[in-house]
């Protein structure tokens, strides 16, 4: 029974840790694609400025 416990613990830890990492993993990806698209969009802006 106590090896069943600590089996779920270790389970739920692993668990977590391995969602953390993918949730970390789609915020990079979330971040770079917004970084991207407010390049793109101040590179247009600045060129309508200056012409």
């Amino acid at each position: 029974m106590n090896l069943l416990i600590v089996l779920l613990v270790l389970a739920l830890i692993f668990g977590g840790v391995g969602l953390a990492v993918e949730g970390l993993k789609w915020m990079l990806i979330l971040a770079a694609v917004l970084f991207v698209a407010s390049l793109a969009s101040g590179a247009l802006n600045r060129g309508r400025l200056r012409a």
